[in-house]
């Protein structure tokens, strides 16, 4: 099992961007599933982005072209690049990495968008 912990987040205004980061304290290269997800408050969480253990990226209808998900192997790393911001992207998010043997979350990073 690993642990994740999330950066990254902040204010920013509609039509920012920002750069989330998740570190895993362990090496994520064979983990079947790496990816973000969000929790506006009063919802549910939802997935925004995942990425699998080839590389293959999935994403939300609501951010695709928006948002981009990678990952660093090498550094034990996963990042949600975020553009064109709007308010409705306002939410806690977590990062998650999932395989047949363990689960793990993030604590989460909060972003806020406003004017």
């Amino acid at each position: 099992q690993v642990q994740l912990v999330e950066s990254g987040g902040g204010w920013v205004q509609p039509g920012g961007s920002l750069r989330l980061s998740c570190a895993a304290s362990g090496s994520i290269k064979n983990i079947d599933v790496m990816g973000w997800y969000r929790q506006a408050p009063g919802k549910q969480r939802r997935v925004v982005a995942v990425i699998t253990s080839d590389d293959s990226p999935n994403y939300a209808e609501s951010v695709k072209g928006r948002f981009t998900i990678s990952k660093d192997n090498a550094k034990n790393m996963v990042y949600l690049q975020m553009n064109s911001l709007q308010p409705e992207d306002t939410a806690v998010y977590s990062c998650n990495a999932w395989s047949p043997r363990f689960v793990s979350w993030g604590q989460g990073t909060q972003v806020t968008v406003s004017s």
